[in-house]
């Protein structure tokens, strides 16, 4: 049986891609997952493989001495009146100034809640010296429940509108901090990655320095308004995403907006994330070096 995960084809991934980003049934993406089963695959590898475990990742732990983890609530009156978000700052950081400031980082989940990897990710940046908050677009419906599938259908229930005002509401919450120097980073992976595109260009002052992973880019109308520089974090065989590049690259340079692309080679959509096979890990910590450069030459 060819039963690791190195081994599974890349249709697996286009599938899962297509299933996560409601392009396609769960019922569909199981049967078409038995079409592999019948030249040989494990069902049971290939839904592990490619269905998260996050026990696989956690790099830095909510009782790390250096960093101090809360729970915490903003309004949010043009979104769902209340927001709640996971905010991690650090304990044990050299500041830059007298005034014992810090920048600030935004981080924006995929389009399934707060789960357990990009809590993980606020701490990897409150590790790296950054106050970071990470909001849960399901507050309004109690939360992250605990798995993707379920939370994923949570998400498609509510208003996109309100849940891009209750993101702008966490942004301009997260740049009041008392601790904050006042610019402001985001850091956004799938949805995430839209909502990152979608702060620069709804409210252009708002953002200092935006890092959209895999994100499709903000309406037409509101790109012409971006002045945050932007790092664009893709995937090589992520079609679905890069389809939207020719057209918003175009935009950003008839903006002057100053952005860097990267493509990451024979990486998947969701690369980054370390809780699936579509986990590339050498491509991961490259984008994440790049991202904490890029925030510390803008935000620092």
């Amino acid at each position: 049986m060819k039963d690791t995960s190195k081994s599974i084809p890349q249709e697996a991934f286009d599938w899962y891609d297509s299933y996560a980003h409601c392009g396609m049934g769960r019922r569909t993406f199981i049967a078409k997952l038995g079409s592999l089963v019948a030249l040989g695959y494990s069902m049971s590898v290939l839904t592990s493989a490619l269905l998260p475990n996050y026990a696989l990742a956690e790099q830095v732990s909510f009782n790390d001495d250096d960093i101090k983890a809360t729970y915490v609530q903003f309004d949010s009156p043009l979104g769902h009146g209340k927001g709640r978000g996971y905010l991690v700052e650090p304990t044990n950081v050299q500041l830059t100034n007298k005034e014992g400031l810090l920048p600030v980082v935004l981080v924006v989940h995929e389009n399934r809640g707060l789960n357990p990897y990009i809590e993980d990710v606020a701490r990897r940046l409150a590790k790296a010296g950054y106050i970071a908050l990470a909001p849960d677009a399901l507050f309004p419906l109690g939360g992250y429940p605990g798995n993707d599938d379920e939370g994923r259908q949570m998400q498609s229930t509510l208003d996109r509108t309100k849940i891009e005002q209750d993101f702008v509401a966490a942004a301009e919450f997260l740049k009041a901090n008392p601790r904050s120097n006042g610019k402001l980073g985001a850091v956004g992976f799938c949805f995430g990655g839209y909502i990152v595109n979608y702060l620069a260009a709804v409210k252009p002052d708002l953002l200092q320095a935006g890092v959209p992973f895999y994100g499709t880019p903000a309406a037409k109308a509101l790109r012409a308004e971006i002045k945050a520089p932007l790092l664009i974090q893709l995937a090589e065989l992520d079609e679905r995403v890069n389809a939207t590049w020719a057209e918003y690259e175009q935009d950003l340079v008839a903006a002057k907006v100053p952005y860097t692309m990267h493509m990451y080679d024979k990486a998947n959509h969701g690369f980054h994330n370390d809780s699936t096979a579509r986990f590339d890990e050498a491509n991961a910590e490259l984008a994440w070096k790049r991202t904490l450069a890029f925030f510390e030459k803008h935000i620092q």
